[in-house]
């Protein structure tokens, strides 16, 4: 695991102020939209085949910074659309750094190297770049060649300058495990902080339907990209998570952990699904039906995810859920998981601990005709 210690720091700090004030279900990441505009159209991707008079709006400077304040969240991600579109973007991003929050801004890099002098390298801010594997996956999942030549070189760039860069990647059915275990050896070469690593959900508008992964499928592949990963590659994320994407710990999606908030506001349940808006967050933690999703739930929309924006705050949730589970995550921080056998192995059930203080270890060109 790769995580900034001030970042584990403060979403220690959040967890144990939350659970003592009794709140079972609070934010951990933001994911704040504040366009959907994209240089990109990506064949996994639905954000951008909103009308053309959605594609020309943004969140203002002050909306933003309204959402970030109102939800609390410790970390705030930016995805999009591209966010380097953003007009304000410099500014957005200095009044999120200025609070002190842990800001991930996501891009496709194609306009990052050029714009890096407008930005200050901070603590508190990482570009996370997308890629989806090496050149010829990454430009067939962006629908276009040159991309991951682009985003590499970006990411050079921002290194040099003295920036955080982490890499965000989404695997569909057509990965294949020595390729991707060879991309995760030349991200690592490329000196990025940390890798994120989820399997694709199915945008419902996502041009391509076909390459999303089943539940069965996502374990399979996991299993074989990580088994005997030994300590060269870093993950931005927690390893339970990783032994949950590996089908070796059991979770259930924690949508409320990372709510989103967009032109059209606070969006219900989560980032991927579109099941109506709340005006303030207050709203959206009181009004959302959260029992109606999840896969305990039965929900169809939830059986096959298992992307990181529900599972990640739950595998906080079992980090802190017993003594069992947070012993569990400190072996598998320090010493990694069980390298003899790539078979899943289920855990405990874990059951909530019984102090609140448990220490943590822890898309893009339009067609012209859609934005003119």
């Amino acid at each position: 695991m790769s995580v900034p210690v001030g970042q584990m720091m403060s979403v220690l700090r959040h967890v144990a102020v939350q659970r003592l004030r009794g709140n079972q279900r609070y934010p951990l990441v933001l994911m704040l939209e504040p366009l959907f505009r994209c240089n990109l159209a990506c064949a996994g991707c639905g954000k951008i085949q909103h009308p053309a008079e959605v594609l020309r709006r943004h969140l203002s400077p002050a909306e933003c910074f309204q959402a970030v304040d109102e939800c609390g969240a410790p970390i705030v991600a930016i995805p999009g659309g591209e966010p380097l579109l953003h007009p304000q973007i410099e500014e957005i991003i200095a009044g999120i750094v200025a609070r002190k929050k842990y800001l991930y801004v996501c891009t496709n890099a194609i306009k990052l190297e050029e714009m890096l002098p407008r930005f200050t390298p901070s603590k508190y801010l990482a570009f996370s770049i997308h890629l989806d594997g090496l050149q010829r996956e990454h430009d067939a999942s962006v629908c276009r060649e040159g991309v991951y030549e682009m985003a590499v070189a970006a990411i050079r760039a921002a290194r040099r300058a003295g920036f955080r860069v982490t890499t965000n990647s989404t695997l569909f059915a057509d990965a294949e495990p020595e390729r991707c275990r060879e991309f995760f050896d030349e991200v690592m070469a490329l000196g990025v902080e940390g890798m994120m690593v989820s399997p694709g959900y199915s945008y419902e508008k996502a041009p391509d339907q076909q390459n999303f992964l089943s539940r069965e499928r996502s374990h399979g592949l996991f299993r074989s990209i990580l088994h005997q990963a030994g300590r060269r590659w870093r993950f931005n994320q927690s390893p339970v998570f990783l032994e949950f994407l590996k089908g070796n710990w059991d979770l259930e999606c924690r949508p409320w952990g990372t709510p989103s908030y967009s032109l059209f506001g606070w969006q219900k349940p989560c980032y991927l699904l579109d099941d109506g808006y709340a005006e303030s967050f207050a709203e959206l933690m009181e009004t959302t039906d959260w029992e109606a999703y999840g896969r305990a739930s039965g929900n169809p929309k939830c059986q096959q995810c298992m992307a990181h924006c529900g599972y990640e705050p739950a595998a906080v949730e079992a980090t802190f859920g017993s003594w069992q589970g947070f012993l569990r995550t400190v072996w598998l921080t320090v010493f990694g998981p069980p390298q003899e056998s790539a078979a899943p192995v289920r855990p405990p059930v874990v059951r909530p601990a019984a102090s609140p203080l448990l220490p943590i270890i822890e898309p893009e060109p339009i067609p012209a005709e859609r934005v003119a």
